[in-house]
Order: structure tokens, then sequence, then C-alpha cells
């Protein structure tokens, strides 16, 4: 079946954004968007992702795997229906975050990664209006209290951005390594980052 014939892909989250598009998250088809996070994921500027040097199959085992999940989730961010970041949204109690701070009841954790800039640059705006559709969803859709990151301590331009973003700095933190049949993960040292709903939202929306 052609994509043009294809049935549209459910998605849960839809919002407009005025002078920049509408934006779309989806949940991720592992074998179908193994290609577009393998492009993205292996480039040097993802270096932090940790998917480096994985192949496209890897990537797809990895969120064939997740999808069995109740509390990781992926998901694929449409711009005017062209693909633009991976979203990764999960329970901290779950995780191994929850080693690092008290999680509280409301808390949800996210992962961003995103699509490299086109040859014309990113668009004005682009960015703000991608982190405002992603609060909106976790924070309002999913009727959550408060969001926390953990870009690595190095990775100094994903902290700055979220700091603009309205997120408050927490400690440096260093996540445990998670060695597991399913799960490989290396340790790893973290900056943590939260953005609560009424900081998002001042207005109470």
């Amino acid at each position: 079946m052609s994509e043009m014939c294809a049935p549209a892909r459910p998605f849960v989250h839809e919002e407009h954004i005025k002078g920049v598009g509408t934006y779309r998250i989806l949940p991720l088809d592992a074998a179908a968007d193994a290609e577009t996070v393998h492009g993205w994921a292996s480039q040097e500027r993802a270096a932090f992702w940790g998917m480096n040097g994985l192949t496209q199959e890897g990537i797809a085992e990895i969120y064939t795997h997740m999808n069995t999940l109740g509390t990781h989730h992926a998901f694929l961010v449409r711009k005017d229906d062209v693909p633009v970041a991976l979203l990764q949204t999960y329970e901290p109690q779950a995780d191994r975050i929850s080693a690092c701070y008290e999680v509280l009841p409301g808390d949800i954790g996210v992962h961003l990664l995103l699509a490299p800039a086109g040859p014309e640059g990113r668009q004005a705006g682009w960015t703000a209006a991608l982190a405002a559709v992603i609060a909106s969803y976790v924070l309002r859709t999913l009727g959550r209290s408060r969001v926390v990151t953990d870009p690595d301590v190095r990775n100094e331009k994903a902290i700055s951005r979220l700091l603009r973003q309205g997120f408050v700095a927490g400690p440096e933190v260093v996540l445990p390594r998670i060695d597991l049949p399913e799960v490989q993960l290396p340790e790893k040292r973290a900056r943590l980052a939260f953005l609560t709903r009424k900081a998002a939202f001042p207005d109470g929306s």
C-alpha cells in the first residue's frame, strides 16, 4: 500500500500554533519509524541520546520492547505532517531516576530528541512552539502536575534550552547503570530539571 493510500495514523494530541504550524503527537510505530529515528539518533549531534552505535534494526527492537511497557511510551511529533521530534514519556517511579530524587504524585518524565535542522535552518519560534505543544500534552491532556527531565550534564545546549522554556534546574545526580537482558544503560551524570503546570500555564488553564 502506498503512503498516499495508507490510512491516517491516530494521534494523541493536536495543536495549531499561530504563525508556526500544526503539531501532532502520534504513538511511535517501532518498525515503520525506525528509519527516521535511526537517521536522527545516529548523528554525532545526538550523541547524548545514547544510540549512535545502533543499527536501524537495533533501534526498532528497543522501541518494540518499550511498546510492551505500561510505564514508558514513545511518540513521533509531526509539524505539518513532517517528523520533527521523538518524544519519550515515562513514570519516574518505574525508572532509574527514582533513585535520584523524591518522586511526587503527578510527576512525569520526558526525553526529547529533535530532528536535525534543514538546509535553511530552523523556522523562527519553532523550538518554543514545540516545547509549548509538549507541555500542553503532558500537563493538560495527561493531567500531570510536573515534568522532570535529566539531560547529561555535558549537554549544555539542552540545559540552556530547558531553562529558557521555564524549567527550574535541580541537582546534579548520577543515574545508576542498568544491566538487564532487555535494557542496558550506562551510568549517567545528569542535571535534573523541573517544570510545573503552574509555571507553564500561569493563567491556570
